[in-house]
C-alpha cells in the first residue's frame, strides 16, 4: 500500500495545492538542496503557512516528495501483458525517463531511502522488470541465451546515464527511449 492510500483523501483544490508544492519542491531542491520551506512556498505560489499546514517540517515535505515520485515511478512501470514486448519496452522506457527527469531530486533520494515502503516499491519494480524480460526472451525479442539479470542491469544503466544530470540531452523523450531500446537490443557494434 502506497502513502497515497494511507492518507485520507483531500479535496480537489487541496490536492492541487499539494501537487503544486511538491512540484515546486522538486524544482527548488534540484537547484538548491539546502532551500528553505519559504523558498519552496514562494516557488509554489502559496504562503509559507500553507506549506507548513500540509508538511510539518522540511523533512516531512522531502519524505512526501520522495514518496510521490516513487508512486509515479511505480505507475510508469505498469506493464501490459497484451501489448507486444517491443511496444511495452518502448512505452515503459519513455514513461520511466519522464518520471526520472521530472522528479530527479526525489528519485535520487528514493534510491537511497531507508523507508521500507519505498524499498518495497522498488523491489516490486525489479520483479516486474524481471518478469517482462523473461517474457521478452520467451517471445523472441531477446536472444534465448541472454542473461536476464545482466540485461536488466544494462537497461537500468542506460536509463541511469540518460537521467544522471536531470535533463534530457536533446529534450525528446521518445527519441531517447528509442535510442535506449535500440542500444539494449542491438548494442553498439557493426552488424556482422
Amino acid at each position: 500500500m502506497t502513502s497515497q492510500h494511507l492518507r485520507k483523501p483531500l479535496r480537489a483544490d487541496a490536492e492541487r495545492t499539494v501537487r503544486a508544492i511538491l512540484e515546486a519542491a522538486e524544482r527548488v531542491l534540484s537547484a538548491d538542496p539546502a532551500a528553505t520551506m519559504e523558498q519552496i512556498a514562494e516557488a509554489a505560489g502559496v504562503a509559507r503557512t500553507t506549506v507548513h499546514r500540509r508538511f510539518a517540517t522540511r523533512e516531512a515535505l522531502i519524505e512526501a516528495l520522495t514518496a510521490w515520485a516513487t508512486e509515479q515511478f511505480a505507475a510508469a512501470v505498469e506493464i501490459s501483458d497484451s501489448a507486444p514486448p517491443l511496444v511495452v519496452l518502448h512505452r515503459v522506457t519513455a514513461s520511466v525517463l519522464r518520471v526520472k527527469l521530472d522528479w530527479n531530486y526525489a528519485m535520487a533520494r528514493a534510491a537511497a531511502s531507508a523507508n521500507p515502503e519505498i524499498a518495497r516499491v522498488h523491489a516490486d519494480v525489479i520483479d516486474r522488470c524481471d518478469r517482462f524480460f523473461r517474457r521478452a526472451r520467451a517471445e523472441g525479442l531477446l536472444r534465448a541465451d541472454v542473461d536476464l539479470e545482466w540485461a536488466r542491469r544494462c537497461y537500468y544503466a542506460l536509463i541511469g546515464e540518460v537521467t544522471h544530470g536531470g535533463t534530457a540531452p536533446d529534450g525528446d523523450i521518445d527519441a531517447l527511449a528509442t535510442r535506449i531500446v535500440d542500444t539494449l537490443l542491438h548494442g553498439l557494434g557493426a552488424p556482422r
